[in-house]
């Protein structure tokens, strides 16, 4: 079978003779070491070279030369090897999370601009092909999973920002334009290309994991035209005064729990918010909508003709202060009203979105739209059997119909036993839900825990961890979160974290995209933030007050040292493998009680060995004392010697502060000591 990799590299490799022009990469993105003799290395750190030939060489030398013949690399990962562990592979996982169009974007031309096409006809912001001078980066730092933000078709209706966001879900089974390379011209699609890119991951090992949008889509939804019924609707002259409906007996961001329901029906507010809803246009007037969804810009045309928009969507918490989500709308999941609700309103009532309708896990109706249902428990199926992907992250899972997730769930493992599924839970408590609906793996909230380190929450986050039957992600930040360099202690906690992460009890490392090179702009202010973080930038910066996930905007892989993560990185590879399964275990796993409030630390355990990882979450300089009496016991020797495996700040050697049931360290500022005994 002839891999769409191959189709890639030919189609490269002829329109070489087209490649001198002025087209720059970072350095980070040669790591496999391109040898063209077009190859200029510049001042900035930036390389000069023929994109044909750089690309076409690196598509060869690391990807088709290392492929397997025998092997059909647009499956997943877990058929490719027919091979299942006792683990899932997810617990493994060392994840990477992409927004493709940000994580692959340069200033090719150095314009000192984002180009959709720059001077030479070439797009700079992220494409499929692009990204495939990464991934070997990330291999080397131990990478072993990509996780995709949102690559489908998604809408710029009521956008924000310069491109709108990827979760403005138009199309659940087309995939974006903008990430179509225009190094390829019409030679091979987007489908293509994205194919490559998931051949080119399991060629190096590597999973594939999407982002799924299961509960919203855009307010212009594709689905739309044929079937407006899937949908919420309000008059359009009224749109300019819907928002979530504020109810004066509650609090800020209150749960919509069973027992308020009668008070937030009674609330006067509520009832001028549902009467802005009317019934579909369809259903309103069947004979104009079915001529008006013929033509082009049809919704404005119902806008006008029918007084009709579609409601944008908005938070399931009560009084929550964020406006509405003007970019998209709930999907309507039952043809009639919340059971529980029914009784408090008059059954003329439209439907309509509000606290209950879009809890639909807590307050179902009973009447499933089960077309919409068999639509959207096909998305997964389709994505594996087209494209191979590996695994899931299922955006708001939990307020989906229970039945609903229940079938995406078995029709995904139906073509694939060993598929992955994460959880969209940062609470802790909602994690045994998870797990009972037999999720691998949970978000988690590390992203919240872990910066608040001197507050003792990163102590007990780690420490915590082997409480839960899912693995949650050992994460400092998310593309929803400040950046961990531009938090308090900056870089020299940032880089504490990152390697620390690798060595999280039974977590799952995460890596945000820039994280690894110090990246300070976050790609959204949605989860822990302020508006004081849009400001990291210098003013002069092409990027300044930007965010990736609405804006063009492209990783610093030039900041100063933005190499060190990456050496720090791949020095522990190794490492972490070798005491992978100790990682994992609960019974290698020994606390120790040092008491001091601004460290770390706890060790593992395997046959006669141990391992001890010291961290100092301080600025200051440490000299500690306590006691490993415990791994002593573990191990079952009286007489042991130490060596340091790795230090933030010192090279390896023999270790001899090991006195009979004590050791002794000394600690620079955010250092991580790993001494094996």
């Amino acid at each position: 079978m002839k891999l769409y990799l191959e189709k890639l590299y030919e189609i490269l490799s002829n329109k070489r003779d087209q490649g001198n022009i002025n087209f720059v990469v970072p350095d980070l993105w040669n790591t496999w070491n391109y040898t063209g003799d077009d190859l200029r290395k510049l001042p900035s750190q930036e390389l000069l070279v023929n994109p044909f030939s750089f690309y076409s060489q690196l598509i060869k030398e690391i990807y088709l030369n290392h492929a397997d013949k025998r092997r059909n690399y647009s499956k997943s990962l877990s058929q490719i090897n027919n091979f299942k562990s006792k683990r899932h592979w997810l617990e493994e996982a060392v994840i990477y999370s992409t927004q493709i169009r940000t994580s692959a974007a340069w200033d090719h031309d150095r314009s000192f601009s984002l180009d959709i096409s720059n001077f030479d006809g070439l797009k700079e912001t992220g494409t499929f092909v692009k990204m495939l001078a990464y991934l070997p980066t990330l291999k080397q730092i131990g990478i072993n999973a990509i996780y995709l933000l949102p690559i489908t078709k998604y809408s710029t209706i009521h956008k924000k920002g310069e491109l709108g966001s990827p979760y403005a879900v138009k199309s659940f089974f087309d995939l974006g334009d903008g990430l179509k390379d225009s190094l390829t011209g019409d030679s091979s699609t987007v489908e293509e290309e994205f194919k490559a890119f998931v051949e080119a991951c399991h060629i190096l090992d590597m999973r594939v994991i999407i982002d799924f949008i299961p509960r919203t889509n855009a307010i212009n939804s594709d689905f739309i035209k044929e079937h407006p019924e899937w949908f919420y609707w309000i008059s359009a002259d009224k749109a300019k005064n819907y928002h979530s409906p504020y109810i004066e007996s509650f609090g800020l961001t209150t749960p919509p729990k069973e027992e308020f329901l009668e008070t937030i029906f009674k609330n006067n507010n509520v009832k001028k918010h549902l009467s802005m809803f009317e019934i579909n246009p369809k259903e309103k007037n069947e004979k104009l909508f079915n001529q008006l969804k013929e033509k082009d810009h049809y919704l404005n045309l119902i806008k006008d003709q029918m007084n009709q928009v579609v409601a944008p969507a908005f938070s399931d918490w009560i009084n929550d202060p964020q406006p509405p989500w003007s970019d998209v709308t709930f999907f309507r999941f039952y043809f009639d009203h919340p059971a529980v609700s029914q009784k408090y309103i008059d059954q003329s009532q439209a439907p309509y979105i509000l606290y209950d309708s879009i809890k639909t896990n807590l307050y179902p109706g009973k009447k499933p739209n089960k077309e919409l249902f068999k639509m959207i428990q096909s998305v997964i199926p389709y994505f594996q059997t087209e494209f191979g992907i590996d695994g899931a992250r299922i955006d708001m899972g939990h307020a989906l119909p229970k039945d609903l997730l229940k079938a995406i769930m078995e029709s995904s493992r139906q073509i694939d036993s060993d598929f992955g599924f994460i959880a969209e839970e940062l609470d802790p408590s909602h994690f045994e839900d998870a797990y009972k609906k037999n999720y691998n793996a949970v978000v988690g909230n590390g992203f919240w825990m872990e910066p608040r380190y001197s507050e003792q929450k990163l102590k007990e986050f780690f420490f915590s961890s082997h409480h839960y039957k899912l693995s949650m992600f050992a994460s400092a930040e998310t593309h929803d979160t400040p950046r961990i360099a531009s938090r308090k202690d900056g870089r020299g906690f940032a880089k504490l974290i990152t390697v620390l992460n690798m060595f999280a009890p039974k977590m799952i490392p995460f890596i945000n995209s820039g994280q690894e090179v110090y990246e300070l702009q976050p790609m959204n202010l949605g989860l822990d933030a302020n508006k004081e973080d849009l400001y990291h930038l210098d003013k002069n910066d092409l990027f300044y007050k930007k965010l990736a996930l609405f804006d063009k905007y492209a990783i610093h892989y030039l900041n100063d040292n933005h190499w060190e993560l990456f050496d720090h990185l791949k020095g522990i590879v190794k490492l972490r493998k070798d005491w992978l399964s100790s990682i994992l275990s609960q019974e290698c796993f020994i606390k120790l009680d040092a008491y001091h409030p601004n460290t770390i630390e706890y060790a593992y355990t395997k046959e006669n060995k141990a391992l001890i990882i010291v961290a100092n979450t301080s600025k200051d300089c440490i000299e500690h004392n306590f006691t490993i009496k415990a791994v002593r016991d573990s191990i079952g020797k009286t007489d042991y010697k130490g060596q340091i495996v790795y230090s933030t700040y010192e090279l390896p050697r023999e270790y001899h502060e090991l006195y009979n049931e004590d050791i002794y360290v000394h600690l620079q500022p955010f250092e991580l000591k790993i001494i094996e005994v």
